[in-house]
């Protein structure tokens, strides 16, 4: 799955609750907002005068990082 711009801040955090940390530490503090439902990444980070790109580039590496270390199926 590829985290987008256009999706919903719950929507990224029930796909990996891991990426929480990840929000937080650029500044969005939404776990348990209740506009986490009703707000996507772009509008979240608009509202809260965030870098986009900067957070979508570290959850991507985050992500990649994340399926190098899961074992290999067969």
């Amino acid at each position: 799955m590829q985290i987008n711009k256009d999706m919903y801040v719950s929507d990224i955090l029930a796909f990996d609750r891991n990426i929480a940390a990840i929000l937080m530490a650029h500044g969005l503090h939404c776990i348990g907002c209740v506009l986490a439902g009703h707000e996507t990444l772009e509008q979240a980070c608009m509202a809260h005068g965030i870098d986009l790109d900067a957070v979508l580039d570290d959850i991507h590496a985050y992500l990649k990082e994340s399926s190098n270390n899961e074992p290999n199926q067969a």
